[in-house]
């Protein structure tokens, strides 16, 4: 070894950033473990290199029980320079690789939860590979969109779940499924989050689907929704477009449990609700034309809405909570069976007011018969028997049409046909 290797050291120390003084530490561990493999070795010496001239010495060393040394001297082999110079290659090489491995661990340890992007390089049922430059990023099936279709050569943006070190070098797992991909992205495109006016306080995600995220304002003149849409909805378009279409819900968030909850269910509208704070349920009452729109498809705005909020989202219509507060049924424990001015059967309660009839009302009226029993009298015809033909008439209106429908089927059938 001389001073053009010191020299191509210096090089390589400027382009690779790895310093002269860890690899001449290599080396000469190197070559101790090389000397100590000739026949004629010391059991105990040490390599010296020589920084200025590049000058190898082999400093054998002699140890006494308790191995303080007692004796050195000079035993560098005659042909040790061409040994010297096939380590140092062997040497050099390994710790450039080490090195690379371990500045790109660095570059990129530290960074889960942050968003990168990469070109799609290679696909197969069980992963998706992305080049990010120096490093690839591992793609688990298990972490990708069920309706996304990754091509090869696109670039794709994907949220780092895993920074692993392996002897190959670091393995960077991502995900394209994870909420925090659209809370960066929205960092990405508001920068109001990142300086920290509006803040993002949940999200809930059903990926390539729908997403809904709660947002609140640090700043009374800072829209924290409107921050958050853009000018004509230009930021969250951008979002959305990175999503690959999945609808992306933007509410404002309320301290208020019922407020929140209220908000979390757009776009449907809600009339009430009520929080049960020992059951964690929040019962929300829509108008029965907004309960399908409250639900959502397969029950998705529904689920969003409850992780959102944190509790557990009960919806009625208000017919369903109208029947559950009435019962379905009134019952009087005295009174009689009266004919009013026009004939009709009816039920007059013994304490007095209006008299009910069970076919207007659409309840089940069961009729005292003053002993507080609850049976009917027995000159009196039961209730549900005065409700019946209401019911055949229904029965008679739908197999009328059931017989038009079946009816008019053949006639398109035949148009079909013909």
């Amino acid at each position: 070894m001389n001073s053009e290797m010191m020299e191509a050291l210096e090089n390589i120390e400027r382009e690779k950033g790895i310093s002269v003084e860890i690899m001449l530490e290599a080396l000469a561990n190197a070559l101790v473990t090389a000397y100590k493999r000739l026949p004629s070795s010391a059991e105990e010496a040490l390599v010296e290199i020589d920084v200025e001239t590049g000058d190898i010495k082999v400093i054998a060393q002699e140890l006494d029980e308790e191995g303080h040394v007692v004796r050195e001297w000079d035993d560098t082999p005659d042909d040790f320079g061409r040994i010297a110079a096939q380590t140092a290659k062997q040497v050099i090489l390994q710790r450039i690789r080490d090195a690379e491995r371990e500045m790109k661990y660095e570059e990129y340890a530290g960074r889960e939860g942050d968003i990168v992007t990469g070109i799609i390089q290679q696909t197969d049922q069980r992963y998706t590979l992305l080049d990010l430059g120096r490093v690839e990023a591992l793609l688990p099936q298990a972490e990708q969109v069920q309706n996304e279709r990754y091509e090869h050569g696109s670039r794709l943006k994907a949220y780092i779940l895993e920074v692993r070190k392996t002897a190959k070098g670091p393995q960077i797992v991502v995900s394209r499924t994870h909420p925090g991909l659209v809370k960066r992205l929205f960092e990405l495109e508001v920068p109001e989050i990142v300086d920290g006016v509006v803040e993002l306080k949940a999200i809930a995600r059903e990926p390539g689907h729908r997403t809904k995220i709660a947002v609140a304002s640090n700043d009374n003149n800072v829209d924290p929704v409107g921050a958050c849409v853009g000018a004509r909805g230009s930021r969250v378009r951008m979002v959305v477009n990175e999503l690959r279409g999945e609808k992306v819900d933007i509410v404002p968030y309320n301290n208020d449990a019922s407020e929140f909850v209220m908000k979390a269910l757009a776009p449907a509208r809600v009339r009430e609700v009520r929080i049960h704070e020992d059951t964690g349920t929040a019962e929300v009452i829509v108008p029965d034309f907004q309960l399908s729109l409250a639900i959502g498809k397969e029950g998705q705005n529904a689920r969003l809405a409850a992780r959102l909020s944190g509790w557990r989202v009960d919806i009625k219509s208000e017919t369903q909570l109208h029947d559950e507060e009435s019962g379905g049924s009134v019952e009087y424990a005295e009174g009689e069976w009266v004919q009013n001015e026009s004939g009709e059967l009816v039920f007059q309660p013994a304490e007095g007011g209006e008299a009910i009839s069970a076919a207007e009302a659409g309840y089940e009226v069961t009729a005292g018969d003053g002993d507080g029993d609850g049976s009917p009298p027995a000159d009196a015809p039961d209730a549900a028997p005065a409700a019946e033909p209401a019911a055949e008439a229904a029965d008679d209106t739908a197999d009328a049409a059931a017989e038009s429908t079946a009816a008019v089927a053949p006639a398109a059938e035949e148009t079909v046909e013909g």
